[in-house]
């Protein structure tokens, strides 16, 4: 048998393992998308994240694992969220703008989301009101000043 053929009937047994059988570092950044260096990463930074560890440092998923990996995954890159966001929904649980539970407030935006819109508000109220006040040309009322700049 060949080399190629080998890996072929390798690559089938994996894809045959039960859906409870424990995964390994390799199987689970496959699945995910992630290098195998951000799945050790993310094992530091949140403590939910315990994998099996077997003789030379061998590291094995259980389902639920894999599980909590994918909803980090999807936090992060899906949703927004930051590391420490996401350290929070998964210490306190997801919550909305008005402290109850995710899905019985407003819907739509995460709680992380929501404080990046109001504090996105904040900043560009004051630049829509300029721009507004200044017409269509915002900066025709300026004088360029030698050097650069404007007085």
């Amino acid at each position: 048998m060949t080399d190629a053929a080998e890996q072929g009937n390798s690559r089938t047994r994996r894809a045959a393992k039960s859906p409870g059988a424990f995964r390994t570092i390799s199987e689970v950044a496959s699945e995910l998308e992630v290098p195998q260096h951000v799945l050790r990463f993310w094992e530091g930074k949140f403590s939910q994240v315990r994998p099996l560890k077997r003789g030379g440092g061998r590291r094995y998923y259980r389902p639920e694992d894999v599980e909590l990996l994918r909803r980090i995954r999807r936090l992060l890159y899906s949703e927004g969220y930051t590391i420490r966001g996401v350290q929070k929904v998964l210490r306190d649980g997801p919550k909305q703008a008005d402290g109850s539970a995710n899905g019985s407030g407003t819907g739509g935006l995460s709680g992380e989301q929501k404080k990046i819109w109001r504090a996105w508000s904040t900043i560009s109220l004051p630049f829509t009101i300029f721009s507004q006040d200044a017409g269509s040309n915002p900066g025709a009322d300026l004088d360029p000043v030698p050097g650069g700049g404007y007085r």
